[in-house]
């Protein structure tokens, strides 16, 4: 019956993964089936840590957070968590040798969001860091499986990715950071002014970590190229449509892509997956 309890905890992470994020996984579920389930894994533990510190207002999530943590640490040791992502999280932690080298820098980030809403350049690289790079890194170890020449190598545009992909979202849930959470993340910058000089330099930065973390996406192993492939492009579309937008507009509105339009995305990136044109 322990066999039915880890599988039933896998779902539960697969099911975290699909009702977060469709971006996420529709990329996960292109991948090869042996990484599907790692992916998941990984993606309940880092979205349930995220959902504390940002959506549980009314609670102590000071408390909270630090329970999670405990509570991440006793199924690393002990192998087995009531938690069910936290049970999946361990699964995959243990298979692929995620250590404590990215998960504390990981829930560090996090707890961050409990205290600071404005960010210098020291605190806002090691957010970035800690928030995006390692899960990136995470992702990473299960692509590469146990291949640590291959993890070495690949690492630089891993963390390039992760941070892109921080970016875009910090560009673009400016509003909600801000007036919702009172966060402002990009160091220098005030969203009370914020004009298209200040968005134009935070987007050359991006286009920076693009440009380099395609490389990467190059070189990965087949199984996982497509799927990260894809993430690469929904966010990248994303990124156009931001950049087609004033900094007025980015402030004042959540902006998204279109179902129809990821849809059409899954399609066309299949079909340079198909005949090798990446």
């Amino acid at each position: 019956m322990l066999s039915l309890y880890k599988q039933v905890c896998r779902e539960c992470a697969s099911l975290v993964t699909r009702r977060y994020s469709t971006s996420f996984s529709m990329g996960i579920r292109v991948f090869e089936r042996p990484l599907r389930a790692p992916i998941y894994g990984i993606y309940g533990f880092v979205r349930f840590a995220d959902e504390i510190v940002d959506t549980f207002h009314h609670q102590d999530k000071q408390m909270l957070f630090q329970r999670f943590r405990e509570d991440t640490y006793h199924a690393l040791e002990h192998g087995i968590s009531l938690n069910p992502i936290l049970q999946a999280f361990q699964e995959v932690a243990h298979r692929y040798q995620i250590g404590r080298d990215l998960i504390d820098p990981f829930l560090d980030s996090m707890e961050m969001d409990l205290d600071n809403t404005r960010y210098n350049p020291s605190l806002y690289k090691e957010y970035i860091y800690g928030s995006a790079e390692v899960v990136g890194l995470m992702c990473l170890r299960v692509f590469v499986d146990g291949d640590e020449e291959e993890y070495e190598r690949l690492k630089p545009p891993a963390q390039a990715l992760g941070s892109a992909f921080q970016k875009i979202n910090f560009l673009r849930d400016i509003r909600s950071d801000y007036h919702d959470r009172g966060r402002v993340y990009f160091p220098g910058v005030d969203y009370e002014q914020f004009d298209n000089v200040s968005k134009a330099a935070i987007e050359a930065d991006i286009k920076a970590d693009f440009d380099f973390a395609y490389t990467g996406i190059l070189q990965l192993p087949t199984s996982a190229r497509f799927g990260v492939y894809l993430a690469y492009r929904y966010y990248t579309k994303l990124f156009q449509k931001i950049r087609n937008s004033p900094a007025h507009d980015v402030t004042k509105s959540r902006i998204r892509v279109a179902d129809s339009r990821k849809v059409y995305l899954l399609a066309s990136s299949a079909v340079k997956h198909r005949f090798n044109l990446l």
